[in-house]
């Protein structure tokens, strides 16, 4: 067979469904191959490329196991880069598959030819450029076994039009080791001793659930552990939905929105528990003031992470999924009731400054974000994934969506990418389609990827999709307004007629500009599992508080 048929059957090898993409010069024998295995693959045709990557990472996401896109060379290829760095910081395992022209024009600035592979290096877990049919076996089951292991990312395969039309003897290939590459490491028993003796000793222990719970899907090993112990727990953005809003011991998000009570309690706990996340510095805030008062036991999968920006008194290596019991089984069982309710005195001015005002605001004031939200949230019955855009959209939707299912949330972490929603949550639904996806955006990111309306209509994709509209853009308009004096520099947005534009594609629509209007509105959006766009005008000038003040500390927090 030839080698763009090959790469179909090696795809198929490693259990895949679904691909996202966009054809082009350099890729057609692909889409050839590809047309011969529509029984095979649900293959999504994307407006763009950066949307097939986004779409993937949704789809991964929910999934758990690495998506795929497949685009052309030069400007697809790299169109996909946005795409590649957010799975990069996100740990979202990811496979893109570009095309490349013929090797023997390699270096002569041929027609739609760029280096990826020199491109992507240093934004993905590996690169590889394909130039010979007899490696695709191979590369394919090296690229998914790097992709989904260990600490998850992105890896791009980079395959020449030659390779693609070139004959082969196919061979199916599997990769479960490479001798360089080492993803998990043994349990070490002495720390796992030694992070157990410090809890049991702790009078104030803390822990924060960041992206490696619903990585390793530890969450019930989470709660084991938790509730075992009588641990508090706090989220990163990352972590969200690792534990049921509901739950006894969630205290809430940590970091620049953050809630105030886990903010604060940061700096008051005597031993903090970091489980699978990296002490971003959005979570962090200053350094210099950060739980220095702290002994910190760092449970990572990714030994770069230890000691890379919070110094770790214990360090435990693995995969939170087995060095979550391990620890758990040596732990005594305690109740720190005296520590969990100071955290109420903080909890009740949060309530009282800032989400009471936020939820039930005086009937003569506009709309507000987090009422939206949480309107949402509750005709869904707290079951839908929630996908967002970036800005105070998303930080509004975090705070105010609420949870009772793992895997429920997709959004855009490390790289806050506009743009991430819609074809994130295109992704999101195709990985689930009997669960409700509301999207979150913004008027800025929703016209980033406007287009990928297109692949919602040829697909059918039933995303619910909110758009909170202040003409503005807003997470930067927040920041001029508190600390630029409000000198609003490029930050108002003329918008067109989002709801014209939705029904030009045929999709389904509303507008919202009173508060009477929006529970009717919710319902016909919900009432069925087709797309919808649900425009609802916001207060311009509303802010997302709590809010740490970039450079300060948690301590520093605005309310």
């Amino acid at each position: 067979m030839n080698g763009s048929k090959a790469l179909m059957e090696a795809l198929l090898n490693e259990g895949v469904d679904t691909i996202f993409g966009y054809p082009g010069g350099s890729i057609i024998p692909v889409f050839d191959a590809l047309y011969d295995y529509t029984d095979k693959f649900h293959y999504v045709l994307t407006r763009h490329e950066q949307g097939a990557t986004h779409s993937a990472q949704g789809y991964a996401r929910i999934k758990g196991k690495p998506g795929v896109c497949i685009v052309t060379s030069g400007p697809g290829a790299t169109n996909t880069i946005t795409g590649i760095a957010d799975a990069m910081l996100d740990s979202t395992p990811l496979v893109v598959i570009t095309g490349q022209v013929n090797d023997t024009m390699l270096g002569t600035d041929a027609f739609q030819e760029t280096d990826l592979i020199g491109i992507t290096l240093p934004i993905s877990k590996w690169s590889y450029q394909i130039r010979d049919p007899k490696d695709i076996a191979f590369a394919v089951a090296k690229a998914f076994y790097i992709a989904g292991s260990g600490r998850p990312g992105p890896v791009v395969l980079d395959i020449t039009k030659n390779a693609q039309v070139e004959q082969v003897d196919f061979k199916p290939a599997k990769c479960d080791f490479i001798r360089s590459y080492l993803p998990n490491v043994a349990i070490d028993n002495e720390s796992v001793d030694s992070a157990a003796a410090l809890i049991n000793n702790a009078k104030k222990p803390f822990a924060i659930v960041g992206h490696g719970v619903t990585i390793g899907e530890a969450e019930t090993e989470l709660r084991e552990f938790l509730d075992k112990a009588d641990i508090p727990a706090a989220w990163t953005i990352m972590g969200e939905s690792a534990m049921p809003t509901d739950y006894r011991l969630n205290k809430g998000m940590v970091g620049m929105h953050g809630n105030i009570a886990p903010n604060t309690k940061t700096n008051e706990c005597d031993v903090l528990i970091a489980i699978g996340m990296r002490f971003a510095d959005r979570v962090t805030g200053n350094l210099h003031n950060y739980a220095r008062q702290a002994k910190v036991v760092h449970l990572e999968i990714d030994p770069a992470e230890i000691n890379k920006n919070v110094k770790s008194n214990i360090a435990v290596l693995g995969d939170v999924k087995y060095t979550l019991p391990a620890i758990t089984a040596k732990l005594q069982k305690q109740e720190h009731k005296d520590w969990i309710d100071s955290f109420a005195p903080y909890e009740q001015k949060e309530m009282e400054r800032v989400i009471s005002k936020e939820l039930h605001p005086d009937t003569n004031q506009p709309l507000k974000m987090g009422e939206v939200v949480r309107a949402v949230s509750d005709a869904t019955g707290s079951n839908a994934i929630l996908v967002t855009d970036v800005g105070q959209n998303q930080m509004s939707a975090l705070r105010y969506f609420q949870f009772r299912q793992k895997r429920s949330v997709v959004t855009s972490g490390g790289a806050g990418t506009m743009g991430f929603g819609i074809p994130a949550a295109i992704g999101a639904k195709i990985a689930a389609p009997d669960r409700t996806v509301c999207l979150f955006c913004g008027d800025g990111g929703f016209q980033m990827t406007i287009q990928e309306l297109g692949t919602i209509i040829q697909e059918k994709t039933g995303v619910k999709m909110i758009l909170l509209n202040n003409n503005y853009l807003g997470m930067v308009r927040q920041q001029q307004e508190l600390f630029f004096n409000k000198r609003y520099s490029s930050t108002p947005m003329l918008n067109p007629d989002f709801c014209a534009i939705a029904k030009a594609y045929g999709i389904a629509t509303s507008h919202v500009t009173k508060r009477e209007e929006l529970s009717s509105a919710i319902n016909d959006m919900l009432k069925n599992d087709k797309p919808y766009l649900l425009v609802v005008e916001i207060e311009e000038n509303g802010l997302v508080l709590p809010m740490v003040p970039p450079g300060k500390g948690n301590e520093e927090i605005i309310i």
